[in-house]
């Protein structure tokens, strides 16, 4: 369990930070609310209170014996502004003190995230642009908005991004060489394709061949390089969760089309991770109508084999870009795991393979995960916990890979 503050700016989106304390105290964390007097015109301190299960600081005389404008900035472990309005960036760029909030964020010594919500042109206005690159400059982790429908008809970038997204990239910042990498924004500048997903291959109109990827790894991936920086496009195949609205998206279908995206892709990504999981066979002749049960009569269905869209990929790669594989094996113990990828490293020529024991059901539709990452000089690295921590240390290899062999 860790201490939140939740800082709240007068936003409409500030609905949505409700979502986000929820997801926060279900998780087991100590949230303590703080929000401006004009976040409470659109949200009532009362609501703050039972969904934290906690009081709700909102001026700095209250309690005056406690010092709450130095004690909540100094005992959090976390916080976390959602939404930031441009008046808030503003302020905490110029390093005001003119309300609870200004004042924590001046006294906070642990991470902090401001997640922005506000007009597109606001959040393009040059005062804006200015005011996020100071806080960054100065350590401060400030989300890219998702792009769609604002307040009223109005679309484009400056809606605040899902209380999930949130959540994932804030806990993330727990981690102390994580909120390093993040501050220092190590992948800027990199364009990084990512595939997510279980392929579908038709065996009639209404059904296909599948397998039980959830996608959650490689959309993790997709999550924590735009937090690092990196300008990022996911390939979707069958998934159960969300796209990052920090991403670019293109959904497809089979094997077939995964194999397309990715290699009309190719050319302007600077790192390519495979974390879809593409079928090895597709039906050789799927019906063109739906196939009917005929007495007792089984079926019988002749298969071929499907692109290798990794071992494409690293034929066309251009010097400077890196190519991260996966490999989903039952291998049953560590040796036999790491015997099984350095054969398919070697196999496929990539830079990287995560490596994943999937015996006996495990990995896939898990919020979990266990990995371990080789190169062809061994093992670079291993872990084990949430997958959106395992993103980090996946594209920790990617930077150093980056930085060594190229």
């Amino acid at each position: 369990m860790s201490r939140i503050v939740l800082g709240v700016a007068g936003g409409i989106a500030a609905y949505k930070a409700c979502l986000l304390l929820r997801r926060f105290t279900e998780a087991g964390h100590e949230v303590t609310v703080v929000p401006t007097a004009n976040a409470l015109n659109f949200v009532g301190e009362t609501t703050w209170a039972a969904l934290s299960g906690r009081p709700v600081r909102t001026q700095v005389w209250h309690d005056a014996h406690e010092v709450p404008h130095v004690r909540l900035g100094r005992e959090a472990e976390l916080v976390v502004v959602a939404p930031a309005t441009a008046d808030l960036l503003a302020r905490a760029a110029t390093g005001r003190a003119d309300d609870l909030l200004t004042n924590v964020l001046l006294t906070a010594t642990c991470p902090v995230l401001m997640a922005p919500a506000m007009h597109t042109e606001m959040w393009l206005h040059p005062a804006t642009v200015a005011n996020v690159a100071t806080l960054r400059e100065r350590g401060v982790v400030v989300l890219d908005p998702d792009s769609g429908r604002l307040t009223g008809a109005d679309t484009g970038p400056g809606r605040l991004p899902e209380p999930a997204d949130i959540e994932q990239a804030a806990l993330s910042l727990l981690a102390p060489d994580v909120t390093r990498a993040v501050r220092a924004r190590d992948l800027d500048g990199v364009r990084l394709t990512v595939s997510a997903g279980g392929t579908r291959e038709a065996l009639d109109p209404v059904r296909y061949l599948s397998n039980a990827s959830s996608g959650r790894m490689g959309l993790a991936i997709a999550r924590a390089a735009a937090l690092r920086g990196a300008d990022v496009t996911v390939v979707a195949a069958a998934i159960t969760a969300d796209v990052p609205g920090s991403a670019d998206v293109q959904h497809v279908t089979s094997t077939a089309d995964l194999a397309d995206a990715m290699m009309a892709l190719a050319p302007s990504s600077d790192v390519i991770v495979m974390a879809a999981a593409p079928a090895d066979f597709t039906p050789a002749d799927p019906s063109a109508q739906k196939l009917k049960k005929s007495g007792d009569a089984g079926l019988s269905v002749e298969f071929s084999q499907t692109t290798d869209v990794l071992a494409a990929l690293v034929r066309a790669r251009h010097d400077d870009q890196v190519i991260v594989g996966f490999a989903a094996e039952t291998a049953g113990s560590r040796e036999r795991l790491l015997e099984l990828g350095r054969a398919k490293l070697a196999r496929k020529g990539c830079d990287l393979l995560v490596l994943n024991d999937v015996s006996g059901g495990a990995v896939f539709g898990a919020a979990d995960n266990a990995v371990t990452i080789v190169d062809s000089t061994g093992v670079v690295g291993e872990a084990a916990g949430d997958k959106n921590l395992i993103a980090h240390r996946i594209l920790d290899a990617v930077v150093h890979t980056k930085g060594t062999t190229r």
